[in-house]
């Protein structure tokens, strides 16, 4: 097997649990790897410190594997997804439809699947993981019961690491599912819809926002297949508000509002969040609450600037559409920003709008997306919920 080896004083992240390697990190390398191969890491002095994904053409050029990994990896695909399987199974034990694996979280690199029923959607970020599928779908067939399984990627990442561009059927076909998060049902449209789907990550924050919304009027803006809305409604809000720039998302919120008998009175809005936000601010139309939960705004390191004025933008206009003593419910999906980033930008929100805010609560993604301490990437989601006085 061919092997890397460290440069001096560049193992002590490693050691600590971190599963990238970079490519500045890198000393020598003995044999000839090809990109997609398992290698061995050592330090300088040769000692063994585990196996990975090998990728000469990314900057992240090692993606480790755990240690107890033995050589086949077939048989460790079948460890690692069946163990990540136990464990969202005693987290959601009366659910069938969650994130089964979160890539390093879940020490398959580059790899996260989306289980809805029987149907699981895939994407595959890491080369090496691309070239060993078979295994995974394998597992996912013979040990799960997987009767559909296709990839949803994003364009982006698999540019990264030098991977086509294109998505793939593995198993069964596209088609429909409908799936629960443990009070809410959604009818998912594989063919037309966002990421893999649905969003898990925010299945434990949508519920709690129940807590806030009894007799209230809501504004879910951002609201894709109306997640937060849809919990709203379901905890007594008055009115809600659906906003999503796409069209077909609102069809969806409608079909799931009819899946949910939601009896709550309602309306939809097709619009860009800054331009509607911006209109209610005119005719001073304000909500109890504000749920925004935007896409990505920072895509890597040298966008973060940017990012946070944008979020400091639309916190500003949220703001400004909540009552007094409302509540605003804003996130940021964006891994490059951190936490004290984020709720410095949305306290530079409610300076600029002359408010004062009172954070209530704070939280990250859904139990399904476990975190390893030794790597900040795999902590993503930041949640927070506002009193805005």
């Amino acid at each position: 097997m061919a092997k890397v080896f460290l440069k001096k004083n560049e193992d002590r992240r490693i050691r600590m649990g971190h599963y990238w390697v970079f490519s500045n990190e890198i000393g020598k390398t003995d044999g000839n790897p090809e990109t997609g191969d398992i290698i061995e890491l050592r330090d300088t002095s040769g000692e063994r410190m585990g196996s990975g994904f090998y990728n000469k053409n990314s900057l992240i050029t090692l993606r480790l594997l755990h240690k107890s990994y033995e050589g086949d990896f077939g048989a460790y695909a079948k460890k690692m997804i069946l163990q990540a399987y136990e464990l969202r199974k005693a987290l959601y034990p009366n659910r069938n439809s969650y994130r089964l694996v979160f890539s390093e979280s879940d020490y398959l690199p580059g790899l996260i699947i989306d289980k809805y029923n029987d149907t699981y959607v895939l994407q595959v970020y890491c080369f090496g993981m691309q070239s060993n599928l078979k295994d995974v779908v394998k597992v996912l067939q013979e040990k799960l019961g997987a009767k559909n399984i296709f990839t949803r990627n994003e364009k982006y990442f698999r540019k990264l690491e030098g991977l086509p561009e294109t998505d793939e059927i593995l198993l069964g076909e596209i088609g429909t599912e409908t799936i629960e998060d443990g009070k809410i049902k959604y009818r998912i449209e594989f063919a037309d819809s966002q990421k893999t789907g649905f969003y898990f990550d925010q299945a434990d924050n949508r519920e709690f926002t129940e807590r806030l919304v009894n007799g209230k009027t809501v504004l879910d803006a951002f609201c894709n297949s109306g997640g937060f809305g849809l919990h709203a409604a379901k905890g007594g809000a008055s009115f809600v508000t659906f906003m999503d720039s796409s069209d077909s998302e609102i069809k969806n919120v409608r079909d799931n509002i009819k899946l949910n008998e939601i009896t709550a009175e309602t309306e939809f809005v097709v619009s860009d969040i800054f331009v509607y936000l911006e209109k209610c601010i005119a005719a001073n139309r304000k909500y109890d609450v504000v749920m925004i939960d935007p896409p990505a705004f920072a895509k890597s390191r040298k966008s973060i600037p940017t990012a946070l004025k944008g979020y400091a933008k639309l916190n500003k206009l949220a703001i400004e559409c909540v009552s007094p003593n409302g509540f605003l419910v804003t996130s940021s999906c964006s891994h490059h920003i951190s936490s004290e980033d984020f709720l410095s930008s949305v306290n530079t929100a409610a300076f600029k709008a002359e408010r004062q805010i009172q954070l209530v609560y704070f939280n990250s993604a859904a139990l399904d997306h476990p975190k390893l301490p030794s790597m900040e990437e795999t902590s993503y989601l930041k949640f927070a919920v506002f009193r805005v006085i």
